[in-house]
């Protein structure tokens, strides 16, 4: 599985992005796809996941300004990110779990500034 993401860049505290990722080949045995992010020198942490039945889990911090979405047809998943606060600054990285295995994009940067 490759993982292909867009849409990160730099934007004021406030604005809105939205990531899209898009996953190659087939999305019938993925379990879930979702997006991670690795702030400056802290570690790696989950932002949200979306489940092959739809159900979603976010976290906390991003609770009431993030969605997450996908559309299996066409193997992407998307993230909505609305309120950015500069605490939001990280590169962000798709993440797809199928048949036990864990696939990461490359990662897209993502800036807020205050």
């Amino acid at each position: 599985v490759q993982l292909q993401a867009s849409g990160g860049g730099l934007v004021q505290a406030g604005g809105s992005l939205r990531l899209s990722c898009a996953a190659s080949g087939s999305s019938f045995s993925r379990n879930a796809m979702g997006w991670f992010r690795q702030p400056p020198g802290k570690q790696r942490e989950l932002v949200a996941l979306i489940m092959r039945d739809g159900t979603t889990n976010y976290a906390d911090s991003v609770k009431g300004r993030f969605t997450i979405s996908k559309d299996s047809a066409k193997s992407t998943v998307s993230l909505q990110m609305n309120s950015l606060k500069p605490e939001d600054t990280a590169v962000y990285y798709c993440y797809v779990i199928q048949l036990g295995t864990e696939y990461w994009g490359k990662g897209t940067q993502v800036t807020v500034s205050s």
